[in-house]
């Protein structure tokens, strides 16, 4: 199975939202709360790019936030990036 990062806040929409995809594929991740934590913060930006919430890596590649992981899901690609 494939290794996920989530980088979010507590308090995101979004990021709820790309949690509950990823439970609905039973898919076991890691929650990086980066909203109390300016290292995080900036730790997330440096890695993926991205500075909004979430930030979503998997297999240590950065996917993008809420709206690509969909994307992804509904191309069909996101199953074979989880079973990677």
């Amino acid at each position: 199975m494939a290794k996920v990062v989530i980088y979010c806040t507590i308090t995101c929409p979004y990021c709820t939202m790309a949690k509950r995809l990823l439970d609905s594929k039973g898919v076991d991740y890691q929650v990086i709360d980066v909203g109390a934590d300016a290292s995080k913060w900036s730790e997330m930006s440096q890695l993926t790019g991205g500075n909004t919430v979430p930030q979503i890596v998997i297999n240590d590649q950065p996917v993008g936030g809420c709206d690509d992981l969909y994307e992804l899901e509904n191309k069909k690609e996101l199953d074979q990036l989880l079973e990677a």
